[in-house]
């Protein structure tokens, strides 16, 4: 059975930056193993399989797949999935749309927006971020990020581990300068970040390259066959917690522009919304554009 396929851009609205997405339509047929192949395939971060949902709640149902393994959630995936399914469903330009899709964290609800052109989508945090052990020491995650311990470490900001669908260590360093010479280093990989299933930093700092963003992230999950990515919604998800955490942040709405992908040459924006009360996230969201690449024909 041929299935069309999409390569998207993703929290980007610029075709060739931002993080690719493969989008395959119709998955409905190919069992977990197939997919798996697919998904190594494009060789992408993620690749996502569109099916129907058997849940009355749901618009369609999302399985997310790294080059190496199966995902419960993640954040580009979900935002090029409602885009996808709200242009299947006919979405003009100048309209928006409410839509749940089904992952395996549970339902996740989006709101797709077509205007002059854009496509933009963001999606209910599924799971509000908690905190967590870091797998290893501050020295440790220096180490593994080829860095020193004088570099790690940002205002108030500490590092620390937070759990919101997937678990993220995020460690904060001083400047610009100190992200450009993140890299890892696999002998120190795991004594910084564990060896369980998703042991990915996410390294971020204040200053940023455009003076319009909140923060400058980078994130490197080489475990998970993804080096580096250029655009990791589920580990901004995650930052919210830290966020909360070490911001000081007073009751009522909150909005942070994160711009990651910049080294890679795929500049990326990811906006995150957090409402607040007593020092504790209420709700939040998250949101990015996307663009199509191109289009085909698995055979």
């Amino acid at each position: 059975m041929a299935r069309k396929f999409e390569i998207m851009d993703v929290f980007t609205d610029t075709k060739m930056a931002g993080n690719q997405l493969g989008v395959v339509y119709d998955s409905e047929g190919l069992d977990t193993a197939e997919m798996q192949k697919v998904a190594r395939e494009f060789n992408f971060s993620e690749t996502i399989f569109l099916q129907m949902s058997a849940r009355n709640d749901c618009d369609a149902k999302v399985r997310i797949f790294t080059p190496k393994n199966e995902l419960p959630f993640a954040g580009h995936p979900t935002v090029g999935a409602a885009i996808a399914v709200a242009a299947e469903e006919g979405l003009s330009d100048g309209h928006s749309r409410d839509l749940t899709l089904e992952e395996n964290v549970g339902p996740v609800h989006c709101k797709v927006t077509f205007e002059r052109g854009s496509r933009y989508a963001e999606f209910d945090l599924p799971v509000i971020a908690q905190e967590t052990d870091t797998s290893g020491t501050t020295q440790f995650a220096a180490s593994a990020l080829s860095l020193e311990l004088a570099d790690i470490g940002m205002d108030n900001h500490k590092h620390s581990s937070f759990h919101a669908g997937l678990p993220y260590d995020l460690v904060p360093v001083k400047d610009l300068e100190a992200i450009g010479r993140s890299k890892p280093n696999m002998q120190h990989w795991h004594a910084g970040f564990g060896s369980h299933s998703h042991n990915s930093a996410f390294v971020y700092c204040r200053e940023t390259v455009e003076p319009e963003n909140d923060f400058h992230a980078r994130m490197f999950a080489p475990d998970a066959g993804i080096p580096e990515d250029p655009a990791t919604g589920s580990a901004v998800a995650s930052f919210a917690g830290a966020i909360a955490k070490f911001e000081n942040l007073s009751d009522g709405h909150h909005t942070f522009r994160i711009e990651q992908g910049v080294e890679m040459g795929r500049a990326s924006i990811i906006t995150l919304s957090l409402v607040m009360k007593d020092g504790t996230i209420q709700s939040g969201n998250i949101g990015g554009n996307a663009v199509v690449f191109a289009t085909g024909t698995l055979a």
